[in-house]
């Protein structure tokens, strides 16, 4: 049965559902997933996983992500992007250096509340259903650190285009850090492009068209990168028989092979021809198993 990852290019207007569909055709099995949902407005790098190391995808989540946007100023729609209904209008006659005079806050470790159009639960359902039922609920603010935040671009006008590059961690929807960002500007804002050029250190081109996209599997077995490869950004311990031993039957390691590992941090094992056996992450003095594939 086939196993390992394909990064590919979502065009706008599927969903990342669409993107494993076609997947699951092409490599004819269902075991297929992805680490990352993008909206069907937006494109660009989505990591699939094919075969049990759908196991693994929780790594990818975990991952450093880097968005390019484009945001209209002084129109706020439902959905926080240019697929919804219009809830609000006002002119925004604001500057290049106003915007980027108020990025600062918006840098580091911030708190935001989640758009109704998303896939998280209250109450056991999706956000989403309860939006397509013409329901809002309270949501609770979450946590989320945004690494860097730069104006690419300014139209001005009345209503200006703002483009955006992102750099963040785990969990921030850009569509809500546009919109809180013309909030402290006064007005309100949503997403007309959203393109994701980067998950960890896999990345597409920041134009359309320069990655494979989900109609372009038919050679997907050349485009298949190992587990050993998609984690790349995981630090690697190479060990040996007796600990790989210990790692089929998971088992805890002894941590002085790793003795560069942060507290919670992860790492791949390999074996000696490179081979993912597992993730385990450091607790203390020792390593303890996360994912054993073996």
């Amino acid at each position: 049965m086939p196993e390992g990852f394909l990064v590919l290019d979502k065009p706008g207007g599927i969903t990342s559902h669409d993107v494993v569909a076609a997947v699951r055709r092409a490599v004819g099995i269902r075991k297929v997933g992805h680490a990352g949902t993008l909206d069907p407005m937006a494109t660009g790098a989505l990591v699939v996983a094919v075969g049990r190391v759908t196991r693994l995808v929780r790594f990818f989540q975990a991952m450093e992500k880097e968005y390019l946007a484009v945001a209209r100023f002084g129109v706020a729609t439902d959905t926080l992007d240019a697929e919804g209904k219009e809830v609000w209008r006002g002119e925004m006659r604001v500057s290049r250096m106003d915007v980027e005079a108020a990025l600062g806050q918006f840098v580091g470790e911030i708190s935001q509340i989640p758009p109704m159009v998303s896939a998280l639960k209250v109450g056991g359902r999706r956000l989403y259903e309860l939006a397509r039922e013409g329901m809002e609920v309270e949501r609770d603010a979450r946590p989320a650190t945004v690494h860097f935040l730069k104006v690419t671009g300014f139209e001005k006008g009345s209503n200006p285009l703002v483009g955006l590059r992102v750099v963040c961690g785990k969990g921030l929807y850009v569509r809500s850090l546009a919109d809180d960002l013309a909030r402290a500007l006064g007005g309100r804002a949503h997403l007309v492009e959203l393109r994701r050029t980067r998950v960890g250190s896999h990345s597409v081109g920041e134009q359309a068209g320069t990655a494979p996209g989900p109609e372009d599997l038919a050679d997907w077995e050349k485009m298949m990168l190992t587990p050993a490869e998609a984690l790349a950004d995981l630090p690697a311990l190479t060990a040996d028989s007796p600990s790989l031993e210990m790692v089929r039957h998971g088992r805890p390691l002894p941590a002085d092979a790793a003795t560069q590992l942060d507290e919670g941090s992860h790492t791949r094992i390999l074996n000696g021809s490179g081979r993912l056996w597992a993730v385990y992450r450091r607790s203390g003095a020792q390593l303890v198993p996360e994912v054993v594939l073996n």
